[in-house]
């Protein structure tokens, strides 16, 4: 299957810090550049103000102070000058957001991720500070939160207690650097987009159409897999997590070439969200139940899979060189999925049994030949689920979900362009004359240009797709 891009988001707390420790080759192994858009009294200011509006209102938790983007990068970047990449990497986010940024290029410690960290402000930079002067004493107590009236800031004995503080009039009691934060870098919409932007800036550098990455469509037929960060303690729970998501994703695609509607395979998978929904709100996160959960789905799919006959071989009666291209690649993919299906329905079962019955205690060289041939079979069976979308990607298709939906319109195309012959024929043949806008046979040119059409359309959706560019937009 097609790599899909990986940009994530986390918010920063404590933003000097984060900027300290990403851009410090004393704390980082495998630092290759570093770039900043603003000075650090920038950061420095932003610190403070972020800090001095969230006590003001009052609000429980941390203070967010920026936000950080961690971009990851295919490998043949490394073999790019790291500045440039960094540069216009951040360059980009500065033209589209209107944001400063610092940045950092790094590899993960074993050097198996190459990736960018991004910080950007929320905020920013007014024309002219923003004043306030009191028109009268202002009061805050100990939080920083502003109160009415000195007397909710004293004690017993009339004093000003510790911590309060009092602006008399003609002082300064607030001022601001920046502009309140945009709110939209909390939505999805924004990291959908930043997505997108970064994916296409990626492919921009990449001529190989195979090694291009693609956005991860959440209303697809398959399950996204989650990226392992560096020492992160769940490691083997989101391995054996994306083990169970790459099973269904095969099973997906086994699905699709073997005639399962695709709305049929979209209902299963709906059933995996909702049933990890429930369980998440009563039980809180099991990954041993979201894993039975998605085992269970898979299995349902099989099952649905063994009753579906194989479609019939599609016939042909019009010399159409795209849809024959596109049934070809159909023939390929349905080989593929009788091969596995006699794997997984015949041979494994087989080879059990017999394991199974191969009993005593004078039999243990045949059973460790028979498991020998149980884990070949199964590594078998898995190299073929494989490499059952390559088939379709060497054409240029994404995956077979998007082969899948160009070749059922391309087939509907054909089927009615032969309807249409048909009539005509039957029209001609019994001496009628043929209705005003079928004097003439239908025409092949005009079907194949609407083929020709559908193979470009699905094959340009690989692509990222050009967006246009403004302040404005929400990810």
């Amino acid at each position: 299957m097609a790599r899909h891009s990986f940009i994530r988001m986390s918010k920063l707390p404590n933003v000097k810090g984060r900027i300290s420790y990403i851009t410090s080759h004393a704390k980082q192994e495998y630092l290759y550049a570093t770039y900043r858009t603003a000075d650090n009294t920038f950061w420095k200011n932003l610190a403070r103000e972020s800090q001095q509006e969230f006590q003001r209102s009052g609000t429980t938790g941390k203070c967010i102070e920026a936000r950080e983007l961690i971009i990851a990068l295919p490998e043949i970047y490394t073999t790019f000058d790291p500045q440039q990449v960094l540069e216009e990497f951040s360059n980009k986010f500065r033209q589209q957001y209107g944001v400063e940024c610092v940045s950092a290029l790094h590899h993960n410690k074993r050097k198996t991720n190459y990736h960018i960290h991004l910080i950007f402000s929320e905020r920013k930079l007014l024309p002219e500070p923003d004043i306030k002067i009191a028109t009268r004493s202002v009061f805050y107590d100990e939080t920083g939160k502003r109160v009415r009236t000195k007397k909710e800031i004293t004690d017993e004995n009339g004093q000003v207690r510790k911590g309060c503080t009092v602006i008399k009039k003609g002082e300064v009691y607030e001022s601001h650097l920046f502009t309140t934060k945009d709110e939209r870098y909390k939505s999805e919409a924004f990291i959908a987009e930043a997505k997108e932007v970064y994916t296409e800036l990626i492919n921009s550098h990449i001529s190989d159409p195979e090694q291009r990455l693609k956005v991860f469509d959440k209303n697809s037929v398959y399950l996204p897999t989650k990226k392992i960060g560096k020492n992160n303690p769940q490691a083997a729970e989101i391995e054996a997590d994306n083990t169970a998501r790459q099973e269904w994703n095969r099973t997906a695609d086994l699905a699709l070439v073997s005639g399962i509607e695709e709305a049929k395979i979209m209902e299963i998978k709906q059933t995996i969200h909702d049933k990890a929904g429930q369980s998440i709100r009563e039980n809180g996160w099991l990954p041993n139940l979201f894993r039975g959960i998605v085992g269970k789905a898979k299995e349902f799919l099989q099952a649905i899979i063994r009753e579906k006959d194989m479609p019939p071989k599609p016939v042909l009666n019009m010399d159409m060189d795209e849809f024959c291209t596109m049934q070809n690649l159909m023939l390929k993919v349905q080989k593929q999925a009788k091969a596995i299906k006699k794997i997984q329905e015949v041979t494994l079962p087989n080879l059990r049994k017999q394991l199974a019955e191969t009993t005593g205690i004078f039999k243990g060289k045949e059973r460790k030949a028979l498991e020998k041939q149980i884990q070949q079979t199964e590594a078998e069976l898995a190299e073929k689920l494989d490499k059952l979308p390559d088939i379709l990607t060497d054409d240029g298709y994404p995956d077979v979900q998007a082969f899948m939906k160009t070749y059922r319109k391309a087939e509907a195309i054909v089927t009615q362009y032969n309807q249409d012959l048909a009539e005509w024929e039957q029209t001609v043949k019994i001496g009628q004359k043929p209705a005003e806008k079928q004097t003439r046979p239908p025409e092949r040119q005009s079907v194949r240009n609407r083929l020709r059409q559908l193979q470009e359309e699905s094959k340009q959706n690989s692509q990222p797709k050009q967006r246009k560019k403004s302040q404005d937009r929400d990810r």
